[in-house]
């Protein structure tokens, strides 16, 4: 039986969390921790909903593979995790699995997928992206998850831009100010990655006409969409945020399907 000091496994819930609260996890996640990683009776879990912080629960004593935990105690409080918002034109599914997953592990406060004449899907599954989300934050000890943003326009996502908010975008063009430089000198604001064919002409002309829209170069390489989306949140969280801890990944293990949450008991 495992019982360290510190728990192994972290869950997000979408319930309240506090002392004394005992829930039930989804079919999935009661799989996953009694099957999976054969956890049992008075094992420590941390449980994590992005609003109340980080708590340890314990395990119940499972029936017919279900089980119950009990929230002990606060781990660690709720406090804000710096992150930009993530613009980027869609991909095809195993990239932009990749991105997201990648974007949550580097601090990614949103992901917002916006339409471009160039972008090579317009299918976003919106429902698996927020599993990998999830998945991804457990993993990386975050205490939020990314907000996954259904696909809209280009056009109509700076048309709603708050005024007085920098948009740092990827000019492949080359005329870019150096993404650090432009940080340092301006401070965090949110990022925008094209689409794999580059923006049109017509979009990067609404771009420069935009005050709040800053052109970056992330240097002299030609970046696939994922890669230069990773290596900008590399920048802003230099600059700006949390330096990402690096550690050697866990073995990976399948996880609960999208969409299940558990219950109350």
């Amino acid at each position: 039986m495992t019982n360290s000091a510190e728990p192994g496994i972290r869950l997000y819930v979408d319930l309240p969390l506090a002392n004394g609260v005992v829930l039930e996890p989804s079919a999935a996640q009661s799989h996953y921790l009694l099957v999976v990683m054969r956890r049992h009776a008075g094992d420590r879990v941390a449980l994590f909903n992005g609003r109340d912080g980080e708590w340890l629960a314990i395990l119940e004593a499972p029936q017919r593979r279900r089980c119950r935990l009990a929230v002990q105690h606060e781990m660690r409080p709720q406090t804000p995790e710096p992150g930009p918002a993530l613009l980027f034109g869609p991909l095809r599914r195993t990239r932009q699995e990749f991105l997201v997953e990648k974007a949550t592990e580097l601090g990614a406060a949103s992901l917002e997928p916006v339409a471009t004449q160039r972008m090579l899907t317009d299918r976003v599954n919106l429902g698996r992206l927020a599993s990998i989300a999830i998945e991804a934050a457990e993993q990386c000890g975050r205490i939020t998850v990314p907000e996954i943003v259904a696909v809209q326009p280009l056009d109509q996502r700076l048309a709603t831009w708050p005024a007085g908010r920098c948009l740092y975008h990827a000019d492949e063009t080359g005329h870019g100010q150096p993404l650090l430089e432009a940080l340092g000198a301006r401070g965090p604001g949110d990022l925008l990655i094209g689409p794999a064919g580059g923006f049109e002409p017509g979009e990067l002309a609404s771009l420069q006409a935009s005050e709040d829209v800053v052109a970056v170069s992330l240097g002299p390489r030609i970046l696939r969409a994922e890669t230069a989306a990773l290596a900008a949140l590399v920048c802003w969280q230099a600059v700006c945020g949390q330096r990402p801890t690096i550690k050697r990944d866990a073995r990976r293990r399948s996880r609960p399907a999208a969409g299940d949450q558990p219950a109350s008991a």
